[in-house]
């Protein structure tokens, strides 16, 4: 009865159950029950997990709200508005954050992450204590780039004692979110120890 925490699929431990095996290219079946211990609603058939999709129109709102910065929680409530009811909705908030979660890399022009990638590889050839960390999601893009030369690492030993962590968000050419890890020395001068492009500003990013 929560909306804001709807549970259409409450566990009641049900045994109904049809199981089968694959025997000479057919499917036989070796286990049927068929008795349900709760009432079935053919209705709500499109909240079990494999009924639930993410639409492709919906994923051009999604990701037009996210690049505008409009907050998780208030985008999905307008999709809830727009369909007159989250028991109208083909998806759970769960499955809106993950497909964001996964749709959040870099925004790299063509061949940028390679021309990044081979950079880096030449300037860890020049010096290995350039240091390079590339983070790339379960499709193989670029999520996170982190890098820090020899110079603001050595800096970073006699100057690391206070350090600015900043973002400065979507102002670049790509808009991506630039981090600074920056120091001060013993002039008073700010000095920089490392940079960052993020795909996103959440807690695990930034861990």
């Amino acid at each position: 009865m929560n909306v804001a925490k709807p549970c259409p699929t409450g566990k009641t431990d049900c045994k109904a159950m049809i199981n089968a095996i694959k025997v000479e290219e057919k499917m036989q079946l070796t286990t049927v029950h068929n008795t349900h211990n709760h009432g079935l609603g053919p209705p709500k058939s499109h909240f079990f997990r494999c009924n639930r999709e993410v639409i492709e129109t919906v994923k051009m709102v999604l990701d037009t709200n996210d690049l505008a910065d409009i907050r998780m929680n208030k985008s999905f409530r307008s999709l809830v508005v727009g369909a007159e009811g989250f028991e109208n909705l083909p998806f759970f908030k769960k499955d809106y954050s993950n497909y964001i979660d996964k749709a959040r890399h870099l925004q790299l022009g063509a061949g940028g992450a390679g021309a990044l990638r081979d950079y880096f590889c030449r300037m860890q050839y020049k010096n290995p204590r350039f240091f390079a960390l590339m983070d790339l999601d379960d499709d193989e893009r670029l999520k996170n780039v982190f890098w820090a030369d020899p110079s603001s690492r050595a800096t970073y030993q006699d100057f690391g004692d206070v350090v600015r962590f900043d973002t400065t968000y979507l102002t670049n050419r790509y808009r991506m979110p630039f981090a600074s890890f920056v120091g001060v020395n013993h002039h008073g001068q700010l000095i920089l120890l490392g940079a960052w492009l993020i795909s996103s500003e959440d807690t695990e990013t930034f861990t």
